[in-house]
């Protein structure tokens, strides 16, 4: 099903490239996805999530920078960089395996070869991924018969792929899923991606697990290069809390069935690629954000004129990731000053007596700073424009050509309340 098409400009003419399409991991073709309920932590939900590929792929992937890192994060670098080929992500959610020492690892090692067992693969071709509480062992007697169903139900309609969405969900209000198909080489190429995340969300990298699928040829190399890029962009630039996780993991699966000629230089194949690779991701970051935890709204700062890339997004991280800033969008309160102040913090030199600072939302636009002095505005109608599900502080610094956008969401007395009793 087409949801809508993603239009650039070229030579000032609109071209369509991309078109967004139902579905997620399972939306490019040969990539199947299965869910289960194994018992881990939650009761009366699946918490148990497959994807697999009988072709080969080639993978790529990032990963926490915390220097605690959980074992299934160990795993997958190790499986990234060194298997020839990736089949299959077996992903659990309730427990992360982090903090479990050695037997964490050796639990990594049992759950790749049930799946390599069921799925008649190799080992070293299988990924893992899990989210929850850190301490706590899993138990491989549910894990392992959690595996087995797993195989037994793959299944590459939509409905499957959306089933691994909801199966690896935490404190996650939302499943989180997204794709496209653009045209490469005469050929359709389609990317598509779930993820979850919605506390211990912050750059670089969040409690975030996200994988992506597509059955474009690519080299190794260039997938590598394309998803460290693009992450820049997208997944490092939301932060709901400032808590950075020990088990954060995005995976990039490509097994060639669009039948492209292999995508092997920076060209404009490269670039569609690079740009569908882009929305899916961007789609997902921006979920993520909007579904922190507790949150009631989106909340995004876009800057722009800034003299360097840096400094816009040291500028737009410091805004999203300020409590007061935070907080003052959930009241709805128009308190410029602490955005301000935010920015004067980020480490960016930047000239307030030159920028403008205004809000956005469904419900309209406020020029409230400008010139190093406040604005006439409505108290009301910045209200009015707070109020809305999706909020955007937008600072001019009227410095130069670089911009960037960063995602957040408002800070609200749920998260505490989350928080303060998650192990219950």
């Amino acid at each position: 099903m087409l949801l809508g098409t993603v239009l650039h400009v070229e030579k000032g003419v609109w071209l369509i490239h991309m078109v967004r399409i139902e579905g997620g991991v399972t939306a490019a073709k040969g990539f199947q996805a299965a869910s289960a309920a194994a018992g881990i932590k939650y009761e009366g939900r699946d918490d148990m999530a497959m994807v697999y590929s009988e072709t080969p792929c080639i993978a790529a992937g990032t990963f926490t920078t915390n220097v605690v890192k959980a074992a299934p994060v160990v795993w997958d670098r190790k499986i990234v960089e060194d298997s020839a080929c990736v089949h299959a992500v077996v992903v659990n959610a309730g427990i992360a395996n982090a903090g479990t020492g050695q037997q964490g690892m050796q639990y990594c090692e049992e759950t790749a070869e049930q799946a390599a067992k069921e799925l008649s693969i190799p080992m070293d071709s299988v990924l893992l991924g899990s989210t929850g509480v850190i301490g706590m062992q899993l138990p491989m007697d549910r894990i392992k018969n959690g595996v087995k169903l797993l195989a037994a139900a793959l299944g590459d309609t939509p409905e499957d792929g959306h089933k691994a969405a909801c199966a690896i969900m935490t404190t996650d209000t939302i499943p989180k899923e997204a794709a496209v198909k653009v045209e490469i080489d005469g050929k359709t190429v389609s990317i598509g991606g779930i993820s979850k995340g919605s506390g211990m969300i912050h750059p670089y990298m969040c409690t975030m697990l996200a994988y992506v699928t597509t059955d474009v040829s690519i080299t190794k190399e260039l997938l590598k290069e394309a998803l460290s890029e693009d992450v820049k962009d997208t997944f490092n630039m939301i932060s709901v809390d400032g808590d950075t996780s020990t088990n954060d993991t995005l995976l990039c699966l490509a097994n060639g069935l669009a039948g492209n000629r292999t995508i092997t230089e920076k060209n404009e194949d490269y670039e569609r690629f690079v740009k569908a690779l882009h929305t899916v991701n961007e789609t997902l970051a921006r979920m993520m954000a909007g579904d922190g935890e507790g949150a009631s709204k989106l909340f995004t700062c876009k800057v722009i004129h800034a003299d360097t890339k840096e400094n816009a997004v040291l500028l737009s991280k410091s805004v999203i990731t300020s409590s007061l800033a935070k907080a003052a969008v959930f009241g709805c309160d128009a308190n410029w000053g602490r955005f301000l102040c935010a920015l004067g913090y980020s480490g960016a030199v930047f000239e307030p007596e030159k920028m403008e600072l205004s809000f956005e939302s469904e419900f309209g636009s406020v020029l409230v700073y400008k010139d190093g002095v406040t604005m006439d505005y409505s108290e009301e109608l910045a209200a009015k424009i707070l109020s809305g599900k999706e909020v955007t502080v937008l600072a001019d610094m009227k410095m130069g050509d670089a911009q960037a956008t960063a995602w957040g969401c408002d800070l609200t007395y749920d998260y505490v309340k989350i928080n303060a009793d998650y192990r219950s």
